[in-house]
């Protein structure tokens, strides 16, 4: 009787009452849908599929080549995002579900080919090309979900709602990062239906979320039909709405900045762990990935009381220095070689994940008007891309560069990413006192 208690117990934790009527069956079929598709998509997190790769191909091609590999799957889910105004323009006045489950289905399938990929250079590519390929069509369910969380919550319980789902996810991601360290550790070449398996669970959760509905959906789609210019592929037309909202522009300036010290050092941590640290599989993945999913649940419940209660830069300007405090733990520890201190950043860093995935998915809803929610989600997400495409470039750069120097660890990278980090945080300080602040319902 005890285990059927805890289990009401744990899924009364996530019924959400303060949900109106209309919100809360498309809410259970959401959670429902994100219990399932993480179970595939764990299989690419950036931290899983970056250790996987650095190890299985170590030998068979360059290991300068293998070091960039690495650090662009690492940094695949930042900088693919800078397709998403291509999905802005491309699904607007479209049925969202639909395109959501189409987008769902070529994921499945790019991530089912990892799993015949030889070890070899032309395999290193084709993995890179599957990875990339399904974090840029991921990027487009990112992009539109934004929309139909919008249409389907009310912002007094958004934050609530994505916290829960989030929640749910890094349950998820961490229990597969474990299990993929786990099972390749005792066998190599297990990824070979490792793979397969994580896209069943993924046809599972597009079928799930196939059923859902969009509250005003009709309404929506007539609205963005009436504004047929913004149904475009051209950049510059997504850029122009920095131009029209200055406010916006200003948020995402100092989003730039401070993103681009942290997304720079992912790539960096990979290849400091397996050259430097004596882990093995599961170890490597335990600090770049688990540890940090794990500690997002326990803080994703304080971040959104806090975000239900203040405006996005608010929130950035309190938010920002977690991440700024994790790099300089790295940067420390990795210093003075100890493997504590790795663990210590590592929860930290899961501390600014659970606040960061609710901001990241949720703020820029305080500028945007529901019609418009895709269109500033595309551009957000597009700018992501942006310093994603940078950020891995910039940190294997300047991990390089100490190295050639004469420094040991390379660590140091570590500390200017604070500093560019500080950056960020400092201009949404600025900005948090200086800018008349109001949130969309």
């Amino acid at each position: 009787m005890l285990l059927p208690r805890f289990i009401r117990t744990a899924l009364h934790a996530f019924h959400l009452q303060a949900l109106p009527p209309e919100s809360r069956t498309h809410y259970k079929r959401e959670l429902l849908a994100w219990a399932f598709l993480p179970m595939m998509m764990g299989a690419i997190e950036g931290g899983v599929v970056g250790v996987l790769t650095k190890r299985l191909f170590s030998g068979t091609v360059d290991e300068l080549m293998l070091d960039w590999a690495v650090a662009a799957l690492a940094a695949a889910q930042g900088f693919a995002n800078i397709s998403s105004f291509v999905w802005a323009g491309i699904s607007h006045g479209k049925h969202k579900i639909r395109f959501l489950t189409m987008l769902k289905i070529a994921v499945i399938i790019l991530i089912a080919v990892v799993s015949l990929v030889p070890r070899s250079p032309l395999g290193l590519l084709i993995l890179l090309v599957c990875v990339v390929g399904s974090r840029i069509c991921w990027t487009g369910v990112v992009t539109l979900r934004s929309t139909v969380w919008q249409a389907n919550y009310p912002r007094a319980n958004r934050a609530d709602v994505a916290g829960r789902i989030a929640t749910v996810q890094a349950i998820v991601l961490a229990t597969v990062g474990i299990g993929i360290g786990e099972l390749m550790d005792q066998n190599e070449d297990a990824f070979r239906w490792i793979y397969p398996v994580a896209a069943s669970f993924g046809i599972i959760g597009a079928w799930v979320y196939s059923k859902m509905q969009v509250i005003g959906h009709k309404k929506i789609l007539e609205d963005e039909r009436a504004q047929p210019e913004f149904a475009t592929v051209a950049p510059w037309k997504t850029i122009a709405l920095l131009k029209e909202d200055g406010a916006f522009a200003k948020y995402m300036s100092c989003q730039f900045v401070f993103g681009l010290g942290n997304l720079m050092l992912s790539a960096p941590l990979v290849v400091v762990l397996a050259n430097q640290f004596s882990f093995d599989y599961l170890g490597e993945i335990l600090v770049v990935s688990t540890i940090p999913i794990i500690l997002m649940p326990l803080s994703i419940p304080l971040w959104s009381k806090l975000l239900n209660r203040v405006h996005v830069i608010q929130f950035r300007a309190i938010h920002s220095w977690v991440f700024v405090l994790s790099a300089l733990a790295f940067g420390v520890s990795i210093f003075l070689g100890n493997t504590v201190g790795l663990w210590i950043a590592a929860a930290i860093r899961g501390v600014g994940f659970g606040g960061g995935v609710l901001a990241w998915n949720l703020g820029h809803q305080d500028f945007a008007p529901v019609e418009q929610s895709g269109r500033y989600m595309g551009l957000h997400v597009t700018l992501t891309g942006i310093r994603g495409l940078i950020a891995p470039a910039l940190g294997m750069g300047l991990y390089t560069y100490f190295l050639g120097i004469g420094e040991e660890t390379g660590g140091s990278v570590f500390f200017v990413g604070a500093a560019i980090s500080s950056i960020g945080g400092i201009g949404f300080l600025i900005l948090s006192l200086t800018t008349p602040l109001k949130t969309n319902k």
